[in-house]
């Protein structure tokens, strides 16, 4: 008895054999057409077995209330600006532990053909407690300090809150670099991101928004021509890197006390422990008038040697 397998054979041989040479050409070509049906058959189960799958995730998803992943969408400057606001702000308000460390500084005056005409090195000890910075000079060019160095300090530290309107206090908030009210100075556009010291971080561009903010300090006028970049590590939202260049030569007190016609600084901060950072490197070049005479002036700094103050009956103490 001929099986239904041998008849469908026999009918496609029928089919086929017109069209070959030989028989055996036909029973070749048969086997070719069996192997084509059989691997149609196989993909077609292995895709249906696939649609059942993944029905059968989004049918869980359902159930647990759950929607399917989706790509993350990128933030905008303005999301990306706040959250980096908002780290700050935890630093200040003591979620960063205390931390001391030593800072150089140095400082070269120019004359007019670019030769420097005084240098200048100091060596500070900065202390970080509770959010805030608080500095004591240790050097003056490898000395100890003078009185008259002492007094220079403390009249620059005055200068310096005159400037900004900042009120006399126990320390400094010089490493809560981008504040809210700075921040609302600008308008920021994404760059791009790009590895920073092993790090992803957002760079940003930034610049004074227009029409310009109203004046209430004398560095708001300052403020008004700053324009620039920014990164910004994109795990932490912490400040990594600025660079800020003056657009406009700014007049201080209309131009009667001093004016400044060029300004470009960078710093660079680093994560010395999990999720802490610390404003490590600084290069500055000013150049303006400062009464009758122009000065053109060079300021380096580096951060080094950094240990996490303990605390022990009330009194801190460096932990190595």
């Amino acid at each position: 008895m001929m099986t239904p397998f041998f008849g469908l054979k026999s009918r496609v041989l029928g089919v086929i054999h017109p069209i070959c040479q030989t028989k055996a050409e036909a029973k070749f070509l048969l086997l070719l057409i069996c192997i084509s049906i059989i691997n149609s058959v196989y993909n077609c189960r292995m895709r249906f077995g696939r649609f059942i799958a993944v029905c059968f995730g989004l049918a869980c998803c359902a159930q647990l209330g759950l929607s399917p992943a989706r790509a993350a969408e990128p933030l905008t400057a303005s999301e990306i600006i706040q959250k980096a606001v908002d780290r700050g702000q935890q630093d200040q308000q003591g979620s960063v532990p205390d931390f001391i460390y030593r800072k150089l500084t140095v400082t070269e005056e120019l004359d007019t053909a670019g030769k420097v005409k005084e240098h200048r090195e100091k060596l500070y000890e900065i202390s970080y407690r509770d959010g805030l910075s608080h500095a004591r000079l240790l050097q003056v060019n490898g000395h100890a300090p003078s009185d008259a160095d002492l007094k220079q300090q403390s009249d620059n530290e005055m200068s310096v809150r005159q400037l900004t309107g900042e009120k006399k206090g126990n320390g400094d908030n010089r490493e809560t670099f981008l504040t809210a009210d700075l921040a609302a100075r600008f308008d920021f556009t994404v760059v791009g991101t790009t590895n920073l010291n092993g790090r992803a971080a957002y760079q940003i561009a930034f610049q004074p928004k227009s029409p310009q903010l109203p004046v209430r300090h004398m560095v708001d006028r300052l403020l008004n021509q700053l324009s620039g970049t920014l990164w910004i590590d994109t795990d932490e939202f912490e400040v990594a890197r600025a660079e800020v260049t003056l657009g406009k030569e700014v007049n201080l007190l209309g131009g009667i006390i001093g004016s400044l016609k060029k300004l470009s600084y960078t710093l660079e901060r680093t994560r010395v422990a999990d999720g802490v950072w610390f404003s490590t490197l600084s290069n500055g070049d000013f150049l303006g008038r400062k009464l009758l005479d122009a000065t053109h002036i060079k300021t380096k700094s580096q951060s080094i040697h950094f240990h996490r103050l303990a605390q022990s009956g009330g009194t801190a103490f460096a932990k190595n």
